[in-house]
């Protein structure tokens, strides 16, 4: 078997056998495939396509090229989240603690901010003295005490996909429905639990922009869980605008701990506790999506979700009293707050354009391995269909450095006032269940 011929195959249109795909893989995570040859491997997928088998067999083999969480000693159906990545997307922070606090354990490998998308590990950095660099051993013995862990996957977890991602940036493959799933699942394969619930978003904020493509992923990120004998849901959420008015990981934080306090902006809340809910059905805790909403929202109103997220916070060295004392957050020095120039009605403001603004003020990195500045962040004043008038604040940024003038300019080209009545945007846009797709 030869890596020309493999190419050669695809490039025509041919589909690939499993072993193809687990040599190629293989070779090149060993180095006897080179970069190149990788990279013309992902263009052809990207022209050609991979079928649902193919698609299986890259996800199967790029999570065999590393090592994996055992999870085994874990009691329970352990779950995971995932999600595609968005601006103000703070919904893991809230989503955990509750699913932890009603008996459902939850490993979750996460990643960091990359171009306008914020990253969990950085927001959980934001907090004094969070360490996400656990082995896998500590994962496991967390799990096993509390119920809940999140960390950076190590080197040695799916090399393959860190190697082909990095490919696909420079490619123009990172849109490929079939690669996406790949990297995806990969990774939550090599994570060790039973089930996952995906967090798909649509919208200018999104990597997916409309929601038919966005549809298009979650169902095939469902379809092929199921061929891995994994229990799946994927929700689609809108990231037309940001969810909730903080954006920044130490803004985020402190939004996401005001939403467990049973507090916090409604979007935020509301998909937090259909995504808590979507894993409590999965997990078996609930017969019905009313019971299992019922279920994860008396975390909030008993606190059991707050008491959870600090318990998480103190077991992986940060300090507990942030839930009560945001000042212990890294705090900014500088400000900029941008008004409204005219009277109207405010439509969504752009996402894309807000975390833009965020990523070029220091919140977030143009390329792997830019420091991040935690403190800043924007706050948003108004939402889409608000009423607002000559000279009102629309936002407020902040940063621990000054805040150049090409993020100032990227933050007010996000808003936009128009005279017509906005259309209210729905947070949570359909969901799809493994249950409802025919095998």
């Amino acid at each position: 078997m030869r890596a020309q011929e493999i190419l050669a195959k695809k490039r025509d249109g041919g589909v690939l056998t499993e072993e193809e795909i687990r040599y190629f893989v293989n070779g090149v995570v060993r180095g006897e495939i080179p970069d190149y040859q990788a990279a013309a491997f992902l263009m052809a997928a990207y022209v050609r396509g991979l079928t649902e088998e193919e698609t299986l067999a890259l996800t199967l083999a790029m999570a065999d090229s590393g090592e994996k969480l055992d999870l085994s000693s874990v009691p329970g159906f352990k779950m995971d989240k995932h999600s595609t990545g968005g601006v103000g997307d703070k919904l893991t922070l809230v989503v955990l603690p509750m699913v932890a606090a009603v008996g459902i354990p939850v490993a979750k490998l996460s990643g960091r901010a990359l171009g306008h998308t914020g990253g969990t590990i950085d927001k959980l950095e934001s907090i004094p003295g969070f360490r996400t660099n656990l082995t896998r051993e500590e994962i496991v013995r967390q799990v096993e005490d509390i119920g809940l862990a999140v960390a950076e996957p190590g080197e040695e977890i799916v090399p393959a996909d860190k190697i082909f991602y990095a490919l696909r940036d420079v490619t123009a493959t990172v849109d490929s429905k079939p690669l996406i799933v790949a990297s995806i699942l990969s990774k939550k394969l090599a994570g060790g639990a039973d089930g996952f619930v995906f967090d798909v978003k649509a919208g200018s904020g999104a990597f997916m922009p409309t929601e038919e493509d966005a549809r298009e992923l979650a169902t095939l990120l469902v379809r092929i869980s199921k061929k891995l004998g994994k229990r799946a849901t994927a929700i689609l959420t809108n990231m037309i605008q940001p969810h909730g008015y903080e954006i920044g990981n130490a803004n985020e934080v402190r939004e996401a701990i005001e939403v467990l306090k049973g507090g916090g902006p409604d979007d935020v809340k509301g998909a937090a506790v259909r995504m808590a809910a979507e894993m409590a059905l999965l997990a078996g805790k609930a017969e019905t999506i009313l019971e299992a909403v019922r279920l994860v929202d008396d975390t909030l109103a008993s606190g059991a979700a707050l008491e959870k997220f600090a318990e998480w916070v103190e077991r992986q060295g940060g300090d507990p009293r942030v839930v009560d004392d945001y000042e212990l957050l890294p705090q900014p020095e500088y400000e900029v707050i941008v008004g409204a120039e005219r009277e109207g009605i405010l439509m969504p403001p752009d996402a894309r354009l807000i975390g833009e603004a965020v990523m070029l003020a220091g919140g977030g990195r143009r390329k792997k391995g830019d420091p991040i500045d935690h403190a800043a962040g924007v706050t948003l004043y108004y939402r889409g269909g608000s009423k607002i008038f000559r000279g009102d604040a629309l936002a407020r940024m902040v940063a621990s450095q000054e805040i150049p003038d090409e993020a100032v300019e990227k933050l007010v080209q996000a808003f936009k006032v128009t005279e017509e009545d906005v259309t209210c945007i729905q947070t949570v846009i359909d969901v799809v269940r493994d249950r409802d797709l025919e095998d």
